[in-house]
């Protein structure tokens, strides 16, 4: 009879502690969701000017890329 309930009783832990995981899990995902995000797209661009630099600031059109693009 004891190791009946011995069984039992496990079973209620390891049903608990699973319980206990999966909500802490869905709380971990609704703070992700609710969390803004920290930046605009606009900070996120990167751009390339024409000696292969990496830069934030977006390069200004010259008169023969605007040209090229009309053709």
């Amino acid at each position: 009879m004891a190791r009946k309930s011995k069984e039992s009783y496990i079973k209620k832990a390891k049903a608990d502690a699973k319980r206990k995981n999966k909500l802490n899990k869905l709380e971990k995902r609704m703070e992700k969701r609710n969390v803004e995000s920290k930046g605009d797209l606009s900070e996120m661009l990167a751009y390339v000017d024409e000696n292969g630099n990496i830069t934030t600031e977006k390069p200004e059109e010259t008169d023969q890329e605007t040209s090229d693009e009309n053709s």
